[in-house]
């Protein structure tokens, strides 16, 4: 269950709980077969820095996918 608040709570040392920890940020480079969830396999085609890329799927479709990229996944 999520909260209803905007912000997260932060951690108390005292806590017998762990601290939640953030995903690490997934990287990609040109050239890089990725599976999209939704669309299906492709390449990564460009890298706009951190915030998002462009996956060639083939036929000259092009899908720019922007962070967090919880539906793409390197093969």
């Amino acid at each position: 269950m999520e909260s209803s608040r905007g912000t997260t709570r932060r951690h108390l040392s005292t806590s017998p709980f762990k601290p939640r920890v953030p995903d690490p940020i997934k990287t990609f480079e040109v050239g890089d077969r990725v599976s999209h969830d939704r669309e299906g396999i492709g390449r990564i085609h460009a890298v706009e820095g951190t915030h998002a890329v462009v996956v060639d799927l083939g036929g000259g479709k092009l899908l720019r996918v922007v962070s967090p990229f919880d539906k793409l996944h390197v093969l």
